[in-house]
């Protein structure tokens, strides 16, 4: 399989002077298409800071970030940034961000009106895909935390990107919901989809293809 990222000598300092705080130093990173990868690592570790890079979302200190054979670290117009987002990219935080004002059908159908497409016939089908389908005219204040998250996978899978990057997904839910998430995932990426999760949930690597463990502003393949 080709590489989906590759990320070379990748480095993230905050800061200047003496008041510099380096996150990540000397990272190197290659994920292959259609692979679930989890990066575990404790809070504060940097795991999130590696993500938002790959999103564009944060500008590296020195390295370059390759994507679909596109150097991401090389564009320096937001607006073709967000286009590479908006196209190729989805994204799952540990908030669901559901609007309350709409249903799940109409939140999980959002991204196509951005392209200014009517999304909700895929939006039903990915619902449907996730289990949830049957609840799709339901407002986010009727679903309990698993549903929510659930509807925002489908959400971040509308506009049917390459990549599904995840920050702490399952940090808000219990211990079945999310086993099922992980399940989720792990099904995407056998249908060609490349996931990149970050958590400090170790369970989740039973699920995943690969692992890696960010440890002294390092990353360590595990699996």
């Amino acid at each position: 399989m080709a590489d989906m990222i590759e990320i070379k000598n990748l480095t993230k300092i905050y800061g200047q002077g003496k008041e510099n705080l380096c996150v990540l130093e000397d990272v190197s990173l290659s994920l292959q298409a259609g692979t679930f990868v989890v990066l575990l690592g404790p809070s504060g570790s940097g795991k999130s800071t590696l993500l938002n890079l790959i999103g564009m979302l944060d500008q590296p200190t020195q390295g370059q970030i390759f994507f679909d054979g596109q150097e991401l670290t090389a564009i320096k117009s937001e607006s073709k940034r967000s286009a590479v987002r908006l196209n190729k990219m989805g994204f799952v935080f540990q908030f669901d961000g559901l609007l309350p004002e709409f249903t799940l059908l109409e939140n999980v159908a959002m991204p196509g009106l951005m392209h200014g497409k009517d999304k909700q016939k895929r939006a039903q089908e990915l619902l449907d895909t996730l289990g949830i389908g049957q609840i799709s005219h339901k407002m986010p204040s009727d679903l309990s935390g698993g549903e929510k998250q659930r509807a925002a996978i489908a959400r971040a899978l509308c506009n049917e990107p390459s990549l599904l990057l995840a920050d702490e997904p399952t940090g808000n839910l219990d211990v079945a919901r999310k086993e099922q998430v992980f399940k989720d995932f792990a099904a995407l990426a056998r249908q060609g989809l490349t996931i990149l999760m970050v958590t400090h949930d170790v369970h989740a690597a039973n699920f995943a293809d690969v692992v890696y463990t960010l440890q002294d502003r390092k990353l360590i393949k595990t699996k």
